[in-house]
């Protein structure tokens, strides 16, 4: 079963991605994506979660800022603590480098009933809840 959803997955991504515009390194995205899901996240949680120095997190993290794709934000609270945020730029960088193309998967979509269109969306809500 593991194989067979893996196998899917990936078909599914290779063949409804959108088409690669930037080049951006997957470290650069998985620290856009820990960023998007955390609401208080700092350079310490990235090294934490990526296995990585605090430095080498804080290199990737200052490339991301000069790139317009994150910004910092220092706590009112505890002004040794700095946050990071994405920019709307990286929101959009993200999206581009995470999610589906809305106009492959619109295709995708259209040739299945609405009662499997329900069926898949169930699916992955389903996935997603259970991975948290």
């Amino acid at each position: 079963m593991i194989r067979q959803i893996n196998k899917y997955f990936t078909d599914i991504y290779f063949n409804l991605h959108p088409t690669q515009e930037e080049v951006i390194s997957h470290q650069s995205v998985r620290i856009l994506q820990m960023v998007q899901k955390k609401r208080y996240i700092m350079i310490r949680d990235i090294a934490e979660q990526l296995s990585i120095s605090q430095n080498t997190a804080s290199e990737h993290v200052k490339k991301l800022v000069s790139y317009g794709w994150l910004y910092k934000e220092r706590s009112d609270e505890d002004q040794r603590k700095v946050y990071l945020h994405l920019t709307d730029k990286g929101l959009e960088i993200l999206k581009k480098n995470t999610e589906l193309d809305e106009d492959k998967l619109r295709v995708a979509l259209s040739q299945l009933s609405a009662y499997e269109r329900e069926k898949i969306v169930e699916a992955f809500r389903l996935l997603s809840e259970v991975s948290k």
